[in-house]
C-alpha cells in the first residue's frame, strides 16, 4: 500500500478531484499555501494499492498543468535594494509536486 501526497494549484484541484472520483479513487483534500508565491494550493492524500500508483500518477499528470503567470515582486525588507526588480516577473506555476510513501499499516473505522 502507498500514500500519494500531491500538492496542486487551487485552479487544478476541482478537475483533479473529479477525475479521481470518476476513476474510483478516494482522496482527502487539504487547503495549503505555497511558500514561494504565498498562493493557495490543495494537498491531496490518496491511499492506494501498489499496483494502482502509476494510474493515479497519470491522472494527476493529466489534470495538473503548469502555466506561466505574471507576478508582482514583493519589495525587499532589509535586503539589498539594488537587486529589487519593481516590475512584474513571469514565473511558471501549477503542475503538481507528488510524494509516494510506503504505508506500513492502514485502518479504517
Amino acid at each position: 500500500m502507498k500514500l500519494i501526497i500531491a500538492v496542486v494549484q487551487d485552479k487544478d484541484s476541482n478537475r483533479l478531484s473529479e477525475a479521481l472520483v470518476k476513476a474510483n479513487y478516494r482522496a482527502t483534500k487539504l487547503a495549503s499555501t505555497g511558500g514561494f508565491l504565498k498562493a493557495g494550493n490543495t494537498t491531496f492524500l490518496i491511499g492506494t494499492e501498489d499496483e494502482h500508483v502509476e494510474e493515479v500518477m497519470t491522472i494527476i499528470k493529466d489534470n495538473c498543468k503548469s502555466r506561466d503567470q505574471l507576478v508582482a515582486p514583493i519589495s525587499p525588507m532589509g535586503g539589498n535594494a539594488d537587486s529589487y526588480v519593481p516590475y512584474p516577473v513571469e514565473v511558471q506555476v501549477g503542475g503538481a509536486t507528488v510524494f509516494v510513501l510506503p504505508v506500513e499499516q492502514f485502518e479504517q473505522y
